[in-house]
């Protein structure tokens, strides 16, 4: 007869993350060191009593906003590549709603989320319990169920006898390479505190051995034909290959058989940018040299990789391929795009045809060092714009105005390409940076490179804005030794910078990059490109655009939380303010005055399909349509 151990559910479940371990490659690890929570009357006296009573060696973390927390638990587990988790708890109502975002955001990017959220009394006596969503329909659903959209497995532990079955399948999806993404196990505030006779084998250490996944024999050989009958090959380096550590196997692919590669956001330091058959980011937010060898490409070989619209330009990047190659985990992804898909593990399933294509080489002669060559001179340029009245003519969308009302509102004389040169050159060469939305990760797809692995963490499959500096920290928290940065625009800092407290409280120094341009950059971008007036994308006083900037001192509200802070004009201002911030020991931040309309704009092969108004007013609408049209052909 099987031992038994009698805890409190809340305990059960303490004890249970405590002997969790992962194996890959041979390497153990413990898979759950510390836990974040913000307590409230959800979970404060269920687990929350188990945490600060029972026995565990989890270190816990106290979040300051639920979806923050979140954020800095899937930017730790990326970090750590997917094989260290940060649970996290929350109360019900508003609390477990804030955690809906981080979840969709771990869900669309494959990182491991574990999620517990408090839940209304499974009893149902005290219902409607505060903060409780009261369905008529059914008297079942509460607020957690918002997250059977947004997770790879949820749960609700509505009997102590359930939560077995639970914990095992979510250590299941959690540590899958295919299927992993946010977990949710909601608990009802009674049965957190119920009382139970757990088999005693759930507590003991438990590895689970994360495996290299071996295509099969047909799908190597199909993989293989396909690659020997392409002239132009063309390598897409995904977050799957990152995850995988692949950077060696593709490497050596790449000089074997004369191969360019490109990256995604996900993807980009897997593997150094200084080899010669680096492109750099591709598609819409991609620059010139890897969005010209994609169009010449016959053939796409997608490493670890989802596809998505930026990835492939909205499906007009890789128009004249004739074939898709697939090498992914998840064969929901190696099957998009009609590919020959290799269902695996990249660095295993990479390295197996590397060796059965001996004798093949692709007919790249100086295409590659070409593109490479001419994008040179491009990120020359863009690393040298100076301020000047002539900018206006030189800047889409740019008008006198915006320039001047922005300069007298803020003194800014940097044009933000110009900034990300200077800070490229000046933070340390290993250092990790971290960003999400906004135009940064546009300008930083396209000019920034790194030979230091894993030390690019961009959010850009859910592009939330407000993951930037939680994901700061949860990278501090995965790499201590490392300098990390937080590249933020003044509207994602306005939407969620709470753990910057958390981060003080901590004693992690993390480096917050503010690039203030007066409001929502991008999307007033997008709006004014399409033949939109400018409403409710600037920071000015009122909604449409003939105000005033609204100034803010962004550095005084960082001094505030405990922050060291500097304030940045000029080019000298940056690298003053830089080099003063590598000298603290303290949290920093730097508040970047860039002109607005200064990032990088589309390259050619970078076309992205947006809705559209299909009565146009004006020329810049109906050439919005045109294009369109031209594209989807309608």
């Amino acid at each position: 007869m099987n031992k038994t151990v009698r805890l409190s559910v809340g305990e059960a479940i303490v004890r249970f993350l405590d002997n969790q371990y992962v194996s890959f490659d041979g390497k153990e690890e413990k898979f759950v060191e510390g836990v974040f929570t913000i307590f409230g009357h959800g979970c404060v006296l269920g687990i929350g009593e188990a945490l600060a009573m029972g026995k565990h060696s989890l270190k816990v973390y106290q979040g300051k906003n639920e979806q923050g927390m979140a954020h800095v638990a899937a930017s730790y587990a990326k970090q750590n590549n997917r094989r260290k988790i940060i649970p996290c708890i929350s109360s019900i109502g508003p609390g477990a709603a804030n955690m809906v975002t981080a979840a969709a955001c771990a869900t669309v990017n494959n990182v491991p989320l574990l999620l517990f959220p408090g839940d209304a009394f499974a009893s149902r006596r005290p219902d409607p319990v505060l903060q409780q969503v009261e369905q008529s329909y059914c008297p079942m659903t509460t607020t957690n169920d918002a997250y059977r959209a947004v997770t790879k497995y949820f749960d609700r532990i509505t009997r102590p006898e359930v939560l077995e079955s639970a914990l095992y399948n979510a250590i299941r999806v959690l540590t899958d390479p295919a299927e992993t993404g946010a977990v949710c196990i909601a608990l009802p505030q009674d049965v957190q505190g119920e009382v139970y006779d757990f088999p005693a084998y759930m507590f003991e250490k438990k590895v689970t051995r994360i495996a290299r996944r071996v295509a099969s024999e047909d799908e190597l050989k199909d993989a293989e034909s396909a690659i020997r009958a392409a002239k132009y090959p063309l390598v897409v380096v995904g977050g799957g290959a990152r995850y995988s550590e692949a950077g060696e196997a593709i490497s050596e692919f790449c000089s074997e058989f004369n191969v360019p590669f490109a990256e995604t956001q996900a993807g980009k330091s897997t593997l150094k940018a200084s080899g010669s058959y680096y492109l750099g980011g591709l598609g819409v937010t991609g620059n010139a040299c890897a969005n010209s060898i994609a169009a010449k490409a016959d053939l796409i070989i997608g490493l670890g990789t989802r596809f998505s619209d930026f990835t492939t330009s909205s499906k007009t990047l890789f128009a004249g391929a004739k074939q898709v190659v697939t090498i992914n985990t998840s064969l929901f992804h190696a099957n998009k795009l009609r590919a020959v898909s290799a269902v695996g593990d990249v660095k295993v399933n990479l390295e197996t045809l590397t060796a059965r294509l001996t004798g093949y080489k692709s007919a790249y002669k100086d295409e590659i060092a070409d593109a490479q060559k001419a994008w040179g001179k491009e990120m020359a340029r863009l690393t040298s714009i100076e301020y000047s009245d002539d900018l206006v003519p030189e800047v889409k969308n740019m008008t006198a105005t915006t320039l001047k009302d922005f300069r007298e509102a803020s003194g800014a004389e940097l044009a933000q390409t110009t900034a990300l040169g200077i800070i490229r050159e000046t933070i340390p060469a290993d250092a990790i940076i971290v960003g999400a939305s906004g135009s940064l990760p546009g300008c930083l797809q396209r000019m920034w490179t790194t030979d230091s692995l894993y030390s690019y963490n961009m959010e850009y499959g859910y592009s939330c804005m407000g993951y930037e500096i939680a994901g700061a920290l949860g990278s501090k928290l995965a790499s201590p030794d490392k300098e990390v940065y937080a590249m933020a625009g003044d509207g994602s800092y306005l939407m969620l910078h709470s753990e910057m407290v958390t981060a003080v409280q901590e004693g992690k120094k993390i480096n917050v990059l503010l690039f203030d341009n007066g409001g929502f950059g991008c999307i007033n971008n997008l709006q004014m490109g399409k033949g939109i007036a400018s409403l409710a994308t600037e920071f000015r006083y009122g909604a449409e655009a003939n105000t005033p900037f609204v100034p803010v001192d962004y550095a005084m509200s960082a001094r505030a939380y405990g922050f060291e802070a500097y304030t940045a004009h000029t080019p000298e201002e940056l690298r003053a303010a830089i080099k003063a911030s590598l000298a603290s020991e303290k949290c920093t931040l730097i508040d970047i005055k860039v002109l607005p309309k200064t990032m990088t704009d589309g390259y050619e092969g970078g076309w992205w399909q947006t809705g559209l108004t299909y009565a146009p007013r004006n020329d810049k609408q109906r050439a919005a349509l045109d294009e369109l049209k031209g594209y989807i052909g309608k």
